[in-house]
């Protein structure tokens, strides 16, 4: 539930109270506990009850304001350090957040670098107490600030339901460029843009950078870039131990489409030592014969992820390969390894890894992983070990 200005500022005054209570907000005591907060609060007992269960999640500073979708929409911080860095690499001294929200964005930023925004007064008075930057109620598509670089997080959902077309996004994308491009006549100056979207997003015709980031393997966000401040494809594989919670900035493995020649990408072939499957954020950014480049490997099919070779890159994961079955003798195959616990991958076919572990009904004790794929016109099962980890770390902050 979202708050009202009275609402936040009851919580900004019972802080330390709700802080201290001990509420476990389970199944079982879920009535006992709204009846405790009803008998101390009264008639604000939701929105104590919201902003413990969304400091529960654990993804934001414990002392924050914040209530359960904003803290299920915040940037991991991680991710958001990652950003300033790059945009401070381009020379960009101030930021304006014209989204912020309740301030996750800018918890990245130093004094003096940063100013947000958003139309949602109460987020913006969350705001105000979780971060030290100034903050201020405007539109969007609105300038209200001198700065020459403007984050922002279109709404990604619509009654429930993600959207995928940028024209849909709330504010639209087309609509936040046009109303900050040189072409506008109602702004002073124009501004570059970094905009936060869903991965699945249809960046296809974007003209400049999109970045894609992954946090521990998650993939999080696509950040558009307008072509005036980068261009090209990224992937950002971030590492962070203490994942969306206050830290120092994670590690960071960067892809850019930019490094590479393009004509000079290997080709798919045969199937080598291991089976990789790469990280989301290299899949979603379409950088995966880059990341094979890089790292001497290659598909085992044009148009499907998988990569195979004689290594498993530094810092991640793979699977050594055994034998390839056709489908249909998959079950015999695994029968005759003695396999038991199965770790199923699956790209290319139509399959359920769940419906397939019931119906494959292993009884052996051997762990072992396939890997359900297309090379070519034909199914395959790729009968693999189970996953290795590789014991390099080639991450450099």
């Amino acid at each position: 539930m979202s708050y009202t200005l009275a609402e936040v500022d009851f919580l900004t005054q019972h802080l330390p109270e709700i802080a201290g209570l001990n509420l476990e907000f389970s199944k079982a005591s879920q009535l006992s506990d709204v009846a405790k907060l009803q008998q101390l609060y009264g008639e604000n007992y939701r929105c104590v009850a919201e902003l413990i269960k969304a400091r529960r999640s654990g993804k934001l500073p414990a002392d924050w304001l914040m209530d359960s979708d904003s803290a299920q929409q915040a940037t991991p911080l991680v991710l958001a350090q990652y950003r300033r860095r790059f945009l401070q690499g381009l020379g960009v001294e101030l930021v304006h957040d014209v989204t912020c929200s309740i301030g996750t964005e800018g918890h990245a930023w130093n004094k003096g670098t940063y100013i947000g925004s958003d139309l949602d007064a109460s987020r913006i008075k969350m705001a105000q107490h979780n971060v030290a930057h100034p903050f201020f109620r405007a539109d969007a598509l609105t300038q209200t600030s001198t700065a020459r670089v403007l984050i922002a997080d279109p709404a990604r959902r619509k009654d429930g339901k993600r959207i995928t077309d940028p024209a849909k996004l709330l504010p639209p994308l087309p609509d936040l460029v046009a109303a900050h491009s040189a072409d506008s006549s109602r702004i002073a100056h124009s501004a570059e843009l970094a905009v936060k979207c869903a991965p699945g997003l249809d960046f296809s015709q974007w003209p400049g950078l999109v970045s894609v980031a992954s946090v521990n393997g998650n993939v999080k966000e696509a950040c558009l870039y307008t072509p005036g401040l980068a261009t090209g494809r990224q992937a950002v594989l971030l590492k962070d131990g203490t994942e969306d919670t206050e830290g120092t900035d994670g590690a960071a493995d960067i892809l850019d489409s930019n490094d590479f020649d393009e004509d000079n990408l290997p080709e798919a072939g045969d199937i080598g030592s291991y089976i990789i499957d790469p990280d989301g954020a290299v899949v979603r950014a379409g950088l995966v014969r880059h990341y094979a480049a890089r790292e001497g490997l290659h598909q085992l099919d044009p148009r499907i992820a998988y990569l195979t070779g004689e290594r498993i890159p530094a810092g991640t994961s793979g699977f050594p390969f055994i034998e390839a079955v056709p489908v249909k003798r998959l079950k015999a195959a695994l029968q005759a390894h003695g396999a038991g616990s199965l770790e199923i991958l699956v790209r290319g076919l139509n399959v359920d890894p769940d419906q397939l572990r019931k119906k494959l009904k292993l009884k052996g004790k051997r762990s072992m992983a396939i890997v359900m794929t297309r090379i070519g016109t034909q199914g395959i099962a790729l009968l693999c070990g189970p996953r290795v980890v590789s014991s390099e770390d080639n991450y450099a902050t």
